[in-house]
């Protein structure tokens, strides 16, 4: 008889991953984060557990995106007061004073929402620059361009 291993919270062993986002598509990236803070990469992938590994992700300032979305795509926000609604386009957001948050929402809403959602979230470090503080963890480098050939825009089809 056999019998499936359910993993167990004090069993889950976390790896560490760097991703370069320098010229990857926005999406792609999202989604291959998502696979792999989900811990779903892993032969011993247990749906209600948190077995996914630590990602940091450097150069978030430096993600691209497809088609018209660098001009088109809006974000709505409201600030509490009435009336208050505003809009920015994800070109305004990338050079804001944040934009690693844009890396951070897309793959924040990859993930199914709930308190399991919160917990692998955590464990997303994203850094808009190349430096970040975690070299004394010694994060395995994941090349994510290789994976796939449509995961990076070369600089001719974005019009950067």
């Amino acid at each position: 008889m056999k019998t499936t291993l359910s993993l167990k919270p004090a069993e889950v062993t976390r790896g560490w991953t760097l991703i370069d986002a320098e010229g990857l598509v926005l999406g792609r990236l999202a989604a291959i984060v998502a696979q792999r803070l989900r811990g779903k990469h892993k032969p011993q992938f247990t749906p209600h557990v948190d077995c996914g590994d630590n990602i940091v992700i450097i150069n978030a300032e430096k993600v691209r995106l497809t088609g018209n979305k660098v001009s088109q795509k809006l974000f709505h926000y409201h600030t509490g007061y009435p009336g208050g609604i505003k809009q920015r386009t994800i070109t305004q957001r990338l050079e804001g004073k944040n934009p690693g948050h844009v890396v951070r929402k897309a793959v924040e809403r990859m993930i199914t929402s709930g308190p399991l959602q919160r917990a692998q979230m955590k464990h997303l470090y994203v850094y808009a620059g190349s430096e970040h503080p975690h070299e004394g963890q010694k994060p395995q480098v994941l090349d994510v361009a290789a994976l796939n050939r449509k995961n990076s825009v070369s600089s001719h089809q974005n019009g950067a």
